[in-house]
């Protein structure tokens, strides 16, 4: 587009030249230090051109040429200050218009075709177990090779187009079960959210989660930094984070991200589709 554009404003001085004097007294063009190389011409004194070779609009170009066939009307060897403010405000200066996004409505997040199945592991290669008798997940360090990990099954949602999010989200649940992770808080207090196992019985209802309708408990905004390195924010709690402790066989639960007494960054090994 730059070029194109450098070519039209060139076409203007080769056919029909804004600065020859046609009679005036009008200085010539002066293109003759090494500046003209860049772009760049004494047009005038006190007054020049410059010719960018970023990409402008053909509005932009037009612009440019109607001005300096302004200049080319101008009769005296000086501008005034009000003929200039006039020729700016005229020709240069373009109406900026904004668009205001409606995003008063709700956000929906529709679940996609797309499953991973994979293990879950920690910053300190704790793996992901489910605690036997507690609706609680516990970061254990395995022995005996990989056979002994759970699987996790991590579901993809679309991502709503109004506002910003922080990721994409998803939803985990157990594989060869129905428990998915939910972040919530009991009911009637003021307590931080936790991390709990939750039994869904409708798998349906996951389909299509609408902001505040109850279900967005089961979402989390998956960020993936440096190629493997995964957070996990709460989407109904903002700036919460699945995370567990730096000790042995403690349960996973939820934290703030300036918390640093925990472990917020995991990675998904033995991944694959079921899709």
């Amino acid at each position: 587009m730059a070029d194109k554009n450098l070519l039209l404003v060139e076409s203007f001085f080769d056919n029909d030249s804004a600065f020859e004097s046609d009679g005036t007294d009008f200085d010539e063009l002066d293109c003759s230090d090494p500046l003209a190389m860049s772009g760049r011409c004494d047009l005038h004194k006190g007054l020049r051109i410059e010719i960018s070779e970023q990409p402008h609009t053909m509005r932009q170009v037009t612009n440019i040429i109607i001005a300096l066939q302004k200049f080319k009307q101008v009769r005296s060897t000086e501008f005034t200050d009000h003929e200039l403010f006039n020729i700016i405000i005229e020709n240069i200066v373009e109406e900026s218009m904004g668009l205001k996004v409606n995003c008063e409505f709700s956000r929906t997040y529709n679940k996609q075709d797309r499953v991973i199945q994979c293990t879950v592991c920690d910053g300190l290669k704790k793996s992901l177990v489910q605690s036997q008798g507690t609706p609680n997940l516990l970061a254990v360090t395995l022995r005996g090779g990989n056979s002994n990990r759970m699987g996790i099954n991590l579901s993809t949602y679309t991502t709503p187009g109004c506002k910003a999010t922080n990721g994409q989200p998803i939803c985990l649940k157990i594989a060869q079960s129905n428990l998915y992770l939910a972040c919530t808080k009991e009911s009637g207090t003021s307590s931080q959210p936790h991390l709990i196992l939750e039994d869904v019985k409708d798998e349906e209802t996951l389909k299509t989660i609408e902001e505040n309708d109850g279900m967005e408990r089961f979402l989390f905004f998956r960020k993936v930094t440096g190629g493997s390195i995964n957070t996990f924010e709460s989407v109904k709690y903002p700036h919460w984070f699945i995370s567990t402790s730096k000790n042995e066989s403690m349960p996973v639960d939820m934290c703030v991200e300036e918390d640093t007494s925990r472990q917020k960054i995991f990675t998904l090994q033995d991944q694959k589709n079921l899709n």
